[in-house]
């Protein structure tokens, strides 16, 4: 029987959207946890299967927003505000399994050093990924834990400030101290803040001893789209990304891992390779120049199409864009008891004091 620890100051928090067969495993793997969470807060994007009901029946909270409004800054931030008395915040994506009872315990043992800002664990890819899905998630979560501070953006440059939100604890005093999660960003929400805390002073730990099950298998289009997404980060973030280094180096040394890689174990996948790079290359200098593009292409081209909405086109976009730049300011939010509950809130009117 496992033993539980009690931390009424962690909320465990995840982003859903039609979590599909493996949202079960999701759930087995938080309630198999050492770590008894003061709360547990689904924030779903309006799922049309039964992701909202099987998170009720586990005794989940569930909040809902519609689908368009999803930022992965924003819907962030509002997650973290409505766990605004919880001093560890654990945010997770549907698609990243606890396979061990001691991850997220081994995980919040990083922030008991009180200069780490965040922590972010190991990746290991399903028994079915792809040979070149495996090798990425062996390069980019290796096997040994690394702890990095603002010394490191002079050597490691864009390197240092990768972090994963997949599966990653905040302090949240450290987020509060930045401005929180960015109100509207493509993607890459999680290196954007981890470059920010290492900016401000604060440790960023990645920890091999605790770790998730996660790995994707994208085809070329998704591929494309996806790297797209992340070309326009950087163009957005340029000023940003310029006092940390550039991405193109640390590219071709995974290329070059890449290659190695496959030699000593298929061959045959080579080509394989060689295209995705391709279409991650031609992905990511189009998302760059997003800027002299036409915006419709913009949208057609992007994995996340609400990003490319001109103006909020509701109170609730307003909201999480317009005004969540204050959300995480040292001010509590104020927020209904009523929308307090383990049952599905709807937030599709905004609340009375929502923020204080």
């Amino acid at each position: 029987m496992i033993k539980k620890i009690s931390r009424p100051d962690v909320a465990i928090i995840v982003l859903t959207r039609n979590a599909g067969a493996l949202w079960s495993q999701w759930i087995s793997g938080i309630q198999q946890q050492t770590i008894q969470a003061g709360r547990y807060l689904v924030l779903d994007s309006t799922s049309t299967d039964q992701t909202a009901q099987q998170a009720l029946a586990a005794g989940l909270e569930v909040y809902s927003i519609a689908a368009e409004n999803f930022n992965h800054g924003g819907t962030r931030q509002l997650a973290a505000e409505l766990c605004h008395g919880s001093e560890y915040l654990v945010f997770l994506t549907q698609d990243a399994i606890l396979d061990e009872p001691e991850s997220l315990e081994l995980l919040l043992a990083q922030l008991m050093d009180k200069q780490v800002g965040m922590a972010y664990g190991r990746h290991i890819p399903h028994p079915q990924a792809s040979l070149i899905e495996k090798h990425a998630r062996s390069y980019t979560y290796p096997e040994t834990s690394a702890v990095r501070s603002k010394a490191d953006l002079e050597s490691l440059g864009f390197r240092a400030a990768f972090s994963s939100d997949v599966y990653a604890a905040y302090r949240a005093s450290a987020l509060r101290s930045i401005g929180g999660f960015p109100e509207h960003i493509i993607v890459s929400e999680d290196s954007y803040v981890s470059a920010r805390l290492l900016l401000a002073g604060w440790k960023v730990v990645y920890s091999a001893d605790s770790s998730v099950r996660h790995s994707h298998q994208y085809s070329l289009l998704q591929i494309f789209r996806r790297y797209f997404d992340i070309g326009v980060f950087h163009a957005s973030e340029a000023t940003l990304l310029r006092g940390i280094g550039k991405p193109d180096k640390e590219a071709w040394v995974y290329v070059r891992s890449l290659i190695t890689y496959l030699s000593q174990r298929r061959k045959r996948l080579l080509w394989l390779a060689a295209l995705q790079t391709l279409v991650k290359l031609i992905g990511f200098r189009v998302g760059k120049l997003y800027r002299y593009l036409p915006a419709q292409w913009c949208q057609t081209l992007s994995l996340q199409k609400a990003y490319w909405y001109a103006e909020p086109n509701s109170w609730e976009q307003s909201w999480l864009y317009g005004e969540m730049s204050r959300a995480l300011k040292p001010k509590k939010l104020s927020v209904p008891s009523s929308l307090l509950k383990p049952s599905v809130q709807s937030l599709r009117s905004k609340p009375i004091s929502a923020i204080s």
